[in-house]
């Protein structure tokens, strides 16, 4: 049996959706989803803000 080291592979993500409706339930799913699509694109976008302030400062500094 062949393993992929750092793959999220079908397998491992329907287990982890399994588990997940175990032990949340299917009421709060939805909700724990919302809160984690809008934890990354918070996330994305405090990294993203923090090129373009480094990129303002190495123009200033020219």
């Amino acid at each position: 049996m062949l393993t992929t080291f750092g793959l999220i592979t079908p397998m491992t993500a329907g287990i982890v959706l399994v588990l997940a409706l175990v032990i949340f339930g299917p009421g709060k799913l939805p909700e724990l989803g919302k809160a984690l699509g809008k934890g990354i694109k918070e996330f994305k976008s405090s990294s993203e803000g923090d090129k373009t302030e480094d990129i303002k400062e190495v123009k200033s500094e020219k």
